[in-house]
């Protein structure tokens, strides 16, 4: 499978600037606050709506933040995620924190792999863990089919509870709403 790569474009709005459209300060105090002072391009785009601004600040915080189960499982779905969607600044940040959540590049290339060979299949790689590789399968079933099969289900249930399911799949449903507004609107 050939993953689709965005061009160079500039993003397909302008950069939001409170000069173009004024928004309350406590929303931009509360991006900026989320972000660590600085206002990425995403938040660029976001901004130019108060009310999906507000609403994505506050729910993509919960999901990065405040879910329990594996940051590094989580971390691996996204990366799933932005690869098959070709959000490429996403897949940057969130491969970067797989690494940082314990990951190894290893284990990404056996993703990268595992995509390029068969998305839907289980990962045939000796790199990657059984968890890890029913993660990967259930992220991109549910990244290109939404429907996910019944026997990769019943194996992720053999490595987690209820809530950890719940919330991968939060997790990764989140990701393919974030990856389509990047790719949409063409922001690098």
């Amino acid at each position: 499978m050939q993953f689709y790569q965005l061009p160079e474009p500039a993003m397909r709005l302008p950069e939001w600037t409170p000069e173009l459209k004024p928004q309350p300060e406590d929303l931009v105090q509360a991006v900026l606050q989320r972000r660590g002072g600085k206002l990425l391009p995403l938040d660029r785009g976001l901004l130019w709506s108060e009310p999906f601004t507000r609403g994505w600040n506050v729910f993509v915080k919960a999901v990065r933040m405040d879910m329990g189960g594996s940051k590094k499982l989580r971390e691996l779905a996204i990366s799933t995620v932005s690869l098959l969607t070709g959000a490429d600044f996403e897949y940057q940040a969130h491969s970067k924190e797989f690494l940082a959540q314990g990951g190894t590049q290893a284990e990404l290339d056996a993703m990268k792999d595992a995509l390029a060979d068969n998305p839907r299949a289980p990962a045939a790689s000796t790199t990657l863990g059984a968890i890890e590789k029913v993660v990967i399968q259930y992220a991109a079933q549910m990244t290109l089919d939404v429907k996910v099969h019944d026997t990769v289900f019943s194996e992720l249930k053999k490595h987690m509870d209820t809530t950890d399911i719940v919330e991968l799949t939060g997790a990764i449903a989140t990701y393919n709403m974030v990856a389509r507004f990047l790719v949409a609107l063409e922001i690098t």
